[in-house]
């Protein structure tokens, strides 16, 4: 299909004859960095699959009840995924203990690499959830400072000091890594 995001949602906010074509569309468009984003901010592939469902499902629901037309549609879907997000995080506790964990890394070796990134993803649970989200969506999905802010509702100096102490927390967190791999 040709049409904007915002001609697709305004078909499926009409409920058209093409409304479900228009779904499937705008699903196809979006669905990847969706996923991608759910499954960053939650680190778990269950979890991240069941609020990655249910986005699309609030969205498409969403649309006949909505009274002015949107302009923003990944934006609409982003904020739908993170309050999601937010709310899963919220009801669930989970504590990792970075200290429980030994790597030996030999940057030559696939497996090795995998498992560093694993441990990165790690660090990013370790975080807390604004911290986190922050630092997913800026080094993740690339978001500007401005779009951080407007999305999180923050002003921009606080979303860049979020950004800035997330990653000064995964540096802390992976220090002792690090310096294993200085000694390889």
């Amino acid at each position: 299909m040709d049409a904007t995001d915002t001609e697709l949602y305004d078909e499926l906010r009409k409920g058209s004859a093409d409304a479900s074509k228009a779904f499937a569309e705008l699903y196809r468009r979006h669905h990847h960095w969706t996923y991608a984003y759910c499954l960053k901010v939650i680190g778990r592939e269950d979890d991240a699959k069941d609020v990655f469902q249910e986005t699309f499902i609030r969205f498409y629901r969403s649309a006949p009840d909505s009274t002015s037309p949107v302009t923003n549609v990944p934006g609409l879907i982003m904020r739908i995924a993170r309050n999601l997000c937010l709310n899963l995080r919220r009801d669930t506790k989970e504590t990792i203990e970075l200290d429980d964990m030994h790597l030996v890394v030999d940057v030559h070796h696939q497996y090795e690499k995998d498992e560093l990134l694993d441990l990165i993803g790690t660090a990013l649970n370790c975080l807390e959830a604004d911290y986190r989200e922050a630092f997913v969506l800026r080094l993740y999905h690339d978001m500007s400072y401005e779009e951080i802010a407007d999305l999180t509702g923050q002003s921009i100096p606080a979303a860049k000091n979020k950004v800035w102490r997330a990653k000064e927390r995964v540096k802390q967190l992976l220090a002792p890594v690090l310096a294993e791999f200085e000694r390889l």
